[in-house]
């Protein structure tokens, strides 16, 4: 029987063990009990250090027996993102070459986490070098959806999303450059914010210019979320991006619908027409739209403008790939998956005015976008253009008889949104007549996390599609 400390939120578990209701150590042995009936069918946790957590579990119990001080992630466990460094864990970011990479240091976001409280448990798989969203690699094979076992858990984040969906953790980091965030969490039916660009400092790359990827907190609930996020978040002097004006003030107390009365709400389910979704997706945001409306919002068929976002999002995403790895392939032609060597080799192909002209369309839309948000409160769209897809395939090819071209072209729902420097989260919708899950992607004004995500807090009282556990590993 499933031991419903797993299924407890992070917000409230935290309670819990501060409280020492629950101890850390019970909290963790929970969590490893459930990995080790149900990881064997996912395939989400990929690095285990059951010995290291539960030194660190003693240890957390041993500071709120002592009244010494602890943070407001005490005690909650975690798996990172395997594209996240954690000193003395191996980080193989899905590929063999860096397979037994061990770092001598942790990610800023990673250190933030643990002095914030949090046990280290291991790492949560990634396709190879985080590129897509699907979650498959050479090293561990693929993620499952615990949903359904033959379908995607979605990408990169996939083993992070179906982690949480199963009960392995509370809380999750994640990354989001094309939708590496809010992808896997539509697929899995939980919450997944990528946050305004500088809202998390940029420390662990080596180029803080670079504007698409952000790392980014997920949870079962928005509020988990949003738990994590107050930790994530905050300045850095290695980031000289990362100082960010306060949000604003936010209504005191529990997020209700209430906060949706009145809300002005743009509503593109197909982007403007720029992208295909397919007809059971679309049927479950319109469905949304409409309990939006119902609720008091004022919830128009509008979109911004993304007009040149596409080209401008692959221009500087190829150039990235190639920056990162154009040697490495022309000295091993074998050396990645076929798809991302694609990606590297139309990086090559760039010139610099190609990505001076890329930065300068993404100025425009930033700038467009802050009128477009003088208007109007938020945007909602499909967080993902497709329900989960088999696990077999690479990619999808197909969407409502559109023909894709490329291993992008079915991500382009959240990824058009991403050359905009606007927070974006997935939040859980609703499910396909085959209960597969449906995100709806909620975008904000540059700077409204903290707004965002109470306004999905109050949008999940809608419904009841977060309560709803995976049926595909479920236990008597």
């Amino acid at each position: 029987m499933t031991n419903e400390l797993v299924y407890t939120g992070a917000v409230e578990l935290a309670s819990l063990l501060r409280a020492r209701e629950v101890s850390a150590v019970e909290v963790l042995d929970a969590h490893l009990e459930q990995i080790d009936l149900v990881n064997p069918l996912v395939n989400a946790v990929v690095t285990l250090d059951e010995e290291g957590a539960r030194a660190a579990a003693a240890e957390a119990d041993r500071k709120l027996v002592a009244g010494e001080p602890v943070g407001p992630l005490h005690g909650l466990p975690i798996s990172f993102k395997d594209t996240a460094l954690t000193a003395g864990m191996r980080t193989t970011f899905g590929h063999p070459r860096t397979r037994d990479f061990v770092p001598e240091a942790n990610d800023l976001h990673v250190q933030r986490i643990l002095d914030a409280g949090a046990i280290r448990l291991g790492k949560t798989n990634v396709p190879e070098y985080a590129a897509g969203s699907h979650t498959f690699n050479l090293v561990f094979g693929v993620t499952r959806n615990p949903y359904d076992l033959t379908k995607s858990a979605g990408g990169s984040s996939g083993g992070a999303a179906a982690a949480l969906a199963c009960g392995f953790q509370p809380i999750a980091d994640g990354s989001d450059m094309g939708g590496s965030l809010r992808n896997p969490a539509s697929f899995c039916n939980v919450v997944g914010l990528r946050p305004t660009p500088g809202m998390v400092p940029n420390t662990d790359g080596g180029n803080v210019f670079f504007p698409l990827g952000v790392a980014g907190p997920m949870g079962r609930t928005a509020a988990d979320a949003a738990l994590l996020f107050s930790v994530m978040a905050g300045p850095a002097a290695a980031d000289p991006f990362s100082v960010f004006p306060p949000s604003p003030a936010l209504p005191a107390g529990e997020p209700t619908p209430e906060d949706l009365k009145g809300l002005r709400i743009a509503f593109a389910p197909t982007l403007g027409g720029r992208v295909p979704v397919e007809r059971e997706v679309l049927d479950v945001v319109e469905a949304q739209a409409r309990a939006l409306a119902e609720a008091g919002a004022v919830v128009d068929l509008e979109c911004l403008d993304l007009d040149g976002s596409d080209e401008a999002f692959r221009t500087l995403r190829a150039a990235a790939f190639d920056a990162a790895w154009g040697d490495d392939l022309a000295a091993d032609p074998e050396l990645f998956n076929h798809f991302l060597a694609w990606n590297i080799r139309e990086g090559a192909a760039l010139t610099g005015r190609d990505v001076f002209r890329a930065e300068e369309t993404m100025t425009r839309l930033i700038r467009r976008a802050g009128d477009f948000f003088d208007r109007y409160d938020l945007v909602i769209a499909p967080a993902s253009q497709v329900a989960p897809f088999d696990a077999d395939l690479e990619y999808p090819t197909e969407i409502e008889g559109h023909q894709l071209e490329t291993y992008l072209d079915w991500m382009r729902a959240p990824y058009l949104f991403t050359p905009l420097g606007l927070p974006a989260l997935s939040v859980p919708a609703g499910f396909t007549p085959a209960g597969l899950p449906v995100g709806l992607q909620m975008v904000g004004a540059r700077g409204s996390d903290a707004r965002l995500l109470r306004l999905a807090s109050a949008f999940e009282k809608l419904s009841s599609c977060s309560s709803v556990r995976p049926q595909g590993v479920s236990i008597p």
